[in-house]
C-alpha cells in the first residue's frame, strides 16, 4: 500500500509540475511543491515569489528563513519532503500588483489539492499560512486573521494558523507581539511533539 501511495504521488507531482492550467494569465508557469507519501506536516502558504520561482524551491526566501525559526527547525529538515510537504495555494509566481505580489491563482486548489492530499495519509497538522490557505480550509466563527490566529487552539492540532513570515508582515508583528511571545513557542512544542514519532 505505501509502495502504490509513493508511487501515485510521484505521477500526480509530475502531472502538476507540468501544468499550465492559468498558461496566459501568469508570467511563466513554473508549479513549486513538494510531497512524500510519508510526510508528517502539511504547510500550505500563498503563492512562490520572485526568488522562489527562479529557484523552483519553496520558502527559499527572507520568508522562508523566518518560518523556519516560526517552526523552531533548520534547512535540513525544512526540505525533507519524508517529513515534511509543502503545497502551497497557487503553485506559480503569480506575477507583480500594484502594492507586492498578485493574490494566488484560484484555479489550483480546487484542480488539484484534494488529489495531493488523499495521498498524504500521515500528516499530523497542517501549518495553514495567510488569508487565502485560512479562508480556503477554514469554516470559522474568526473572521479576521488576526483572530484566528489569536485563537488557534480552536483550530488544533489539525490546523495551525499563522499570519505570513513576510518581511512585509512587520507591522502586524509589531501590533501583535503576543504571537511571536506565546504562539511561536505553542508552535514548537507541537512541531516537536509530531517529529518524536519519526
Amino acid at each position: 500500500m505505501t509502495q502504490i501511495l509513493a508511487s501515485d504521488l510521484t505521477k500526480l507531482l509530475m502531472e502538476i509540475r507540468s501544468c499550465e492550467i492559468c498558461i496566459g494569465s501568469i508570467p511563466e508557469p513554473r508549479p513549486v511543491l513538494r510531497a512524500s507519501s510519508t510526510a508528517k506536516i502539511l504547510v500550505i502558504g500563498q503563492a512562490p515569489g520572485t526568488k522562489v520561482h527562479a529557484s523552483g524551491v519553496p520558502w527559499d526566501d527572507a520568508s522562508g528563513k523566518r518560518l523556519r525559526n516560526w517552526m523552531g527547525i533548520d534547512d535540513e529538515l525544512f526540505y525533507d519532503e519524508s517529513i515534511i510537504a509543502i503545497v502551497p495555494m497557487g503553485f506559480c509566481y503569480p506575477g507583480k500588483g500594484n502594492s507586492g505580489d498578485l493574490p494566488p491563482r484560484t484555479e489550483c486548489a480546487p484542480a488539484w489539492h484534494n488529489k495531493v492530499l488523499e495521498l498524504l495519509p500521515s500528516i499530523s497538522c497542517t501549518l495553514l499560512i495567510g488569508q487565502y490557505a485560512q479562508n480556503y480550509y477554514l469554516q470559522s466563527k474568526h473572521k479576521t486573521l488576526t483572530d484566528r490566529v489569536r485563537h488557534w487552539k480552536d483550530f488544533a492540532p489539525r490546523y495551525f494558523v499563522l499570519p505570513h513570515p513576510s518581511p512585509r508582515n512587520q507591522i502586524w508583528l509589531k501590533r501583535n507581539n503576543w504571537f511571536e511571545q506565546e504562539t511561536v513557542p505553542a508552535l514548537q512544542e507541537s512541531i516537536k511533539s509530531i517529529l518524536k514519532s519519526v
